[in-house]
């Protein structure tokens, strides 16, 4: 990497994952996945005609084990917005005879649904794809699909998340963690909860935190802060 400086603008700036975190979401992720195949399995009565766990439950389980305290990954998140692309997809698919067409409306429709209904989840997109190019046996299903297996594998694998993330010590639903300096300098400018709502609003882009988390880290880095190096120091 130091040979190619230049690639160093396509990594993430966030430090990576040691192992003990990494060995956590890995297996919390093949936990998750088997235990949605089982109930999901056993809940279908064993009928091998229906799509018993959807590819989008993949992803799904990477970010509500490897990131749950995203917001993407949150439980409205992922339920919410599985249902909504599920039922967008299905519409889409009985709509537009277009294959093509019909999974890009699915899509866009999906992702503005989502959007106004605060339930972004990646994945969803994967639901809504699915919904319109899962082939006979999920167009057979109609709306049916979006009970099972979308409900079912969403509502299982949400709960095996909650279950496990805070059993090995990670808050899900997320909150902001309590301070690791519990007695933080006063801010130099009096700052609102409405403040760090308009910071991360006038940023022009999403961002993958909320303004709790923005807020508590201001926090820790005024607690770490340090007198500015002066002219006769340097």
């Amino acid at each position: 990497m130091l040979r190619f400086p230049a690639l160093a603008a396509f990594l993430p700036h966030s430090p990576p994952a040691g192992l003990r975190e990494t060995a956590r979401a890995a297996a919390g992720a093949g936990l998750g996945i088997a235990l949605t195949a089982l109930v999901s399995t056993l809940l279908a009565g064993g009928h091998g005609a229906l799509p018993l766990l959807i590819a989008p439950m993949g992803a799904s389980a990477v970010l509500l084990f490897g990131v749950p305290a995203s917001p993407l990954a949150q439980p409205w998140s992922i339920i919410g917005g599985n249902l909504v692309a599920g039922i967008i997809g299905v519409a889409a698919a009985h709509t537009i005879a277009a294959p093509g067409l019909a999974a890009a409306v699915a899509v866009a429709l999906a992702l503005a649904a989502m959007t106004v209904l605060r339930c972004v989840h990646p994945p969803s997109g994967a639901v809504a794809l699915t919904a319109v190019l899962g082939g006979p046996q999920v167009a057979a299903l109609g709306y049916g699909f979006v009970a099972v297996p979308v409900a079912i594998n969403t509502l299982v694998l949400t709960l095996a998340a909650l279950a496990y993330n805070n059993a090995t010590g990670r808050s899900y639903p997320h909150r902001a963690h309590a301070p690791v300096h519990p007695h933080l300098p006063p801010a130099p400018l009096a700052l609102s909860p409405a403040d760090f709502d308009a910071v991360l609003a006038d940023y022009g882009e999403p961002l993958d935190i909320d303004s709790d988390d923005l807020r508590m880290i201001l926090g820790e880095l005024l607690a770490r802060a340090r007198p500015a190096a002066s002219a006769a120091d340097l």
